[in-house]
């Protein structure tokens, strides 16, 4: 099935395909997803033309992110970062190489990710996608900083 024909369907959930590190870490996957502004007369691109989707948190006052989740058992990771971003944010992509392994500590809970990070060239916004009535999204100049984007 094409990632973009399951944007009519729910969002998987339940912990009990996902992927756990050798530390018993869950593993969880996402990308940042990003375009090129047009601009009219341009034949650079400038650093103001690069935009990233950014998308608010299921918690109301919790912020923005990018989008990402758990890498399950029956897909790659490459897979599982453009599932999170099509079920999460709406949009459908080119992942490109990854950008890097972290591990971080849930502000929820007591326990660790170990999460993994990639860039989609985004190609196409779906109008409907799985978590739209939970999740906003923005597009935002790819240098403002996280913490003064605001959703309206």
């Amino acid at each position: 099935m094409e990632l973009k024909n399951i944007a009519a369907l729910v969002s998987r959930t339940g912990r009990h395909m996902q992927r756990y590190n050798f530390h018993g870490q869950r593993q969880v996957v996402g990308c940042i997803p990003y375009r090129f502004r047009v601009r009219l007369g341009a034949s650079m691109v400038d650093e103001e033309d690069i935009e990233v989707l950014v998308i608010s948190a299921q918690r109301k006052g919790k912020g923005m992110m990018f989008p990402k989740g758990g890498w399950e058992n029956d897909e790659s990771i490459e897979e599982a970062a453009a599932r999170e971003t099509v079920e999460e944010a709406g949009v459908v992509g080119d992942v490109e190489h990854k950008l890097g392994k972290w591990s971080f500590k849930s502000k929820s809970r007591e326990s660790c990710y170990e999460g993994h990070m990639f860039p989609l060239l985004v190609t196409e916004q779906l109008e409907s996608w799985p978590e739209k009535h939970i999740r906003q999204r923005k597009w935002v100049i790819a240098k403002t900083p996280i913490h003064i984007i605001q959703i309206s």
